[in-house]
């Protein structure tokens, strides 16, 4: 209980302080995370949408691995981007290994498949005859498709909520992309692991309450116009 109560200690005077390592490290987290869920976004909304309204052969082994893909070890996908950027890799030219941009990519791959899953549920879950009753007014094939994400929408922002969370709170992969560079690629999770291993448990403890309230108030912000536009 000592320790806990040290970091919460040491979590405020960082904050009040206004401890520049930590403004930036947190900072770097929320962009990184924040534009990782972009991209997740873009991907994963439109695909889990064509998945949903789509009729093809194999839609359901397709839904099948998008589903095993929302369970993703972070450390298998850092893995593999690891090796696609690595410099003698198929993207190695571009040496965004141990950069931000591959801690994007990263935790983008990581968020994709479960934005595209919840997105797939959600437009899946509307009344089936909805479809035809959008089309029925005249409105176009792309009109009934935006209708049908704002009729959605809120199960998508918790799509959102989920893709943010899975990256956010993640370490494996942007270790390994990463590299865990000060000044460049630290993060609150990477540091947090590296404090743990220095034996400077306040401060670990610090960052990872610094963490969570980040992660607490995005949510909900989220919840709340989640929440506000809820139907009766």
């Amino acid at each position: 209980m000592e320790l806990i109560l040290d970091g919460i200690i040491e979590a405020v005077r960082l904050l009040l302080s206004g401890d520049s390592e930590v403004l930036a490290v947190t900072w770097l987290s929320l962009k990184v995370s924040g534009l990782a869920t972009l991209l997740s976004l873009l991907i994963g909304v439109s695909s889990g949408t064509v998945l949903a309204l789509a009729t093809f052969p194999g839609k359901r082994l397709v839904a099948a691995l998008v589903n095993t893909g929302m369970g993703l070890p972070p450390v298998v996908v850092g893995l593999f981007v690891t090796i696609f950027l690595w410099r003698n890799g198929p993207f190695g030219h571009f040496e965004l290994l141990y950069t931000p941009a591959a801690m994007v990519i990263a935790q983008g791959v990581i968020a994709t498949p479960i934005v595209t899953g919840i997105s797939m549920a959600a437009i899946q879950s509307l009344p089936a005859n909805l479809r035809l009753q959008i089309l029925g007014l005249g409105a176009s094939r792309p009109q009934m498709v935006w209708l049908l994400i704002k009729e959605a929408r809120l199960p998508l922002l918790a799509a959102v909520m989920a893709g943010f969370g899975g990256v956010i709170s993640e370490v494996g992969a942007s270790i390994m992309v990463g590299g865990n560079i000060k000044g460049q690629t630290r993060v609150l999770t990477t540091a947090t692991v590296m404090e743990t291993g220095k034996g400077n448990f306040d401060t670990a403890i610090a960052l990872s309450i610094i963490l969570l309230s980040l992660t607490f108030l995005i949510n909900l912000l989220l919840t709340i116009i989640q929440q506000k536009r809820r139907p009766r």
